[in-house]
């Protein structure tokens, strides 16, 4: 076994001697987190880049990197982990600037006597004003990816962001807490159970409740506990299960879970029926439970699945620290709130649906008319329960920033009695 010496140096603030064992240097080619860290504390305390390069058996480079990336942040806060190798967008790529008024010269040429639209073309036009002009084939690559040529291929549009459907939270100012339940899981000798999960888009914050039965008061009693330990969200998402939404048997029905979601001023967001996308966080969080907690072990008990279901929680959520530092801030639980279900109903409620060939959504056990001619369509319901009025805006992947005012209605805030 090769044997290595020690290497010493002299700390520069307290003149202290500190001795650095070799046989704890990780000498893989990728070090841990740790070593990077205390890599660029002894660089701020006094340490040259080149003697703490030398000791860690690695490149000059790679200190200056790990250095440059937790400059001027705590060392605690800085993200660690590995990233994905190359720039994130390639240096040679054509700015959307200049995609754009490219594509906009195309619209203008359509539209002009003599009919030429081709690549050739619209360089020429760009020398001909004097403006950034890129070569003809990356011209005709560029009408290619957006879709501006006249044979007929399919286009991949890029992806919406995320919460693309609410727009601060597309802007990253307000955070969403998505809530699912995960059913048909059984214990040999206990008998079936029941899993309610929940993530934040954001900030990627993890929950989870193995109980013996989900119901809308069990679901009450999970979300106070997590709203309470981690602060409230702008809006926690569903779907549209009755445990979340209430009973259907009469109109304008407000379970416990929306009464809940009001009285704490989160809004309510309730995805549409059948529909793929909306639902992809959460989902994905119940695949990686199951495949992480429900199926890595054997549980003889419901609290042994607890338990497991806890320590796997606090790990993820240690994790994602970093993740969880730069999500858009949570409002502090109110000190002397009190759950009331007899108080007024406040606050909005958002129903997410598709149109039918009518153009009609359904919600609340309501036909609402909202335009004949967006038909098949995605709309964003807002139910304003302090104006008694709902507005509908029209929604677009493709478009994600457009969303345009359909249609408002008036609507009566439901004030009966509420049976607990």
């Amino acid at each position: 076994m090769r044997n290595y010496t020690t290497h010493t140096g002299r700390d520069a603030v307290g003149g202290l001697q500190q001795t650095i064992p070799v046989e704890n240097v990780p000498w893989q080619k990728k070090a841990p987190p740790l070593w990077r860290q205390r890599a660029v504390d002894l660089v701020r305390h006094g340490w040259s880049m080149r003697a703490v390069s030398r000791i860690l058996r690695v490149s000059l480079c790679t200190v200056q990197c790990w250095f440059g990336r937790a400059q001027g942040r705590r060392l605690e806060e800085v993200d660690w982990s590995d990233r994905p190798p190359g720039c994130a967008r390639a240096a040679n790529r054509t700015l959307p600037i200049i995609e754009r008024r490219i594509i906009s010269l195309r619209r203008d040429l359509r539209r002009s006597p003599l009919g030429e639209v081709g690549a050739a073309t619209i360089h020429r036009m760009l020398v001909e004003r004097g403006l950034a002009v890129p070569g003809v084939r990356t011209i005709g690559r560029i009408l290619l990816r957006h879709g501006a040529v006249d044979g007929r291929k399919r286009i991949r549009h890029a992806a919406p962001p995320r919460g693309w459907y609410l727009p601060d939270v597309a802007d990253r100012t307000a955070e969403l807490d998505s809530f699912d339940v995960v059913e048909g899981l059984a214990i040999e000798g206990h008998g079936e159970i029941d899993v309610l999960n929940g993530i934040s888009l954001h900030g990627g914050l993890p929950a989870s409740w193995p109980r013996d039965h989900i119901t809308s008061k069990t679901t009450v009693h999970a979300l106070l506990e997590h709203w309470g330990d981690f602060g409230l969200p702008a809006y926690a998402q569903f779907d549209n299960d009755t445990r979340f939404q209430g009973p259907r048997q009469y109109p304008d029905s407000f379970g416990r879970v929306m009464r809940l979601c009001l009285s704490l001023a989160v809004v309510p967001v309730f995805v549409p029926p059948c529909e793929m996308g909306f639902q992809a966080a959460i989902e994905n969080f119940n695949g990686r439970w199951q495949s992480k907690v429900w199926r890595r072990f054997r549980h003889p008990s419901l609290d042994g699945l607890q338990q497991r279901s806890e320590q796997f929680m606090a790990a993820l959520r240690e994790r994602l620290a970093a993740r969880l530092e730069a999500a858009p801030a949570r409002r502090p639980f109110p000190d002397r709130w009190k759950l009331n279900w007899q108080q007024p109903l406040r606050g909005k409620v958002i129903f997410l649906r598709r149109t039918t060939e009518t153009g009609r959504v359904n919600f609340l056990v309501r036909d609402f008319f909202v335009d004949r001619l967006w038909v098949h369509r995605l709309v964003r319901a807002e139910v304003d329960l302090d104006a008694g009025q709902i507005c509908f805006y029209a929604l677009r992947r493709r478009e994600p920033e457009q969303q345009r005012l359909l249609r408002t209605v008036p609507y009566v805030t439901p004030c009966g009695h509420f049976r607990e």
